[in-house]
């Protein structure tokens, strides 16, 4: 099952920790954040920091793909089609870091899929497809917040706070597309 597919957050991120097998070290995650500086001052990288990383860069690919779908759907009014453009823009961006990053700890960084298991038969409006963005960015969110609480540095919980921050302006934004509040749910993530 895709990891942006899962029922519930807490899900999402509990399969995306278990699925790496390992915890972000800080390292990966300065290395995440584009912040090649403050990893270096972070100590020597594990192994298992590439087999996390490319577990990031495995949802990111997925979620690039995503938006390409929802853009060749035809269903997308011009406004919703550049944001989505711009939302795969930045997941574009973020999948470029975690392979550079990949690469710089000697990993090889992960491929994308020739075909992900996306709900296509249930993508008939445009409502439809802002539905499934916004629980491709909801699940990020609640991965990224699995990660933050786990560094005891603060510089690094900054950088892991970032990324997390960006996928949760992007579940903003499509909430409020879709003409619910872009406030979330609740006033604290599970």
């Amino acid at each position: 099952m895709s990891f942006f597919l899962m029922p519930a957050p807490v899900a999402s991120r509990r399969q995306f920790l278990a699925h790496s097998g390992l915890v972000l070290s800080g390292a990966a995650v300065a290395l995440l954040a584009g912040k090649d500086a403050l990893a270096a001052t972070s100590g020597h990288a594990r192994s298992g920091d590439v087999v996390i990383l490319n577990t990031a860069l495995s949802a990111e690919l997925e979620a690039i793909a995503a938006y390409q779908l929802g853009a060749e759907s035809n269903l997308l009014q011009k406004p919703v089609l550049e944001l989505a453009l711009t939302f795969q823009g930045h997941h574009k961006q973020h999948a470029e870091v975690l392979a550079s990053t990949i690469k710089k700890l000697g990993g090889k960084p992960a491929l994308a899929k020739e075909k992900y298991n996306f709900p296509v038969a249930q993508l008939k409006s445009q409502t439809d497809v802002l539905k499934f963005a916004a629980q491709l960015e909801q699940g990020a969110v609640s991965a990224y917040l699995g990660a933050v609480p786990l560094f005891g540095n603060r510089d690094l919980a900054k950088a892991a706070a970032s990324i997390l921050g960006d996928e949760a302006m992007h579940w903003a934004v499509l909430r409020q597309a879709l003409g619910e509040s872009p406030v979330v749910p609740s006033a604290f993530m599970a």
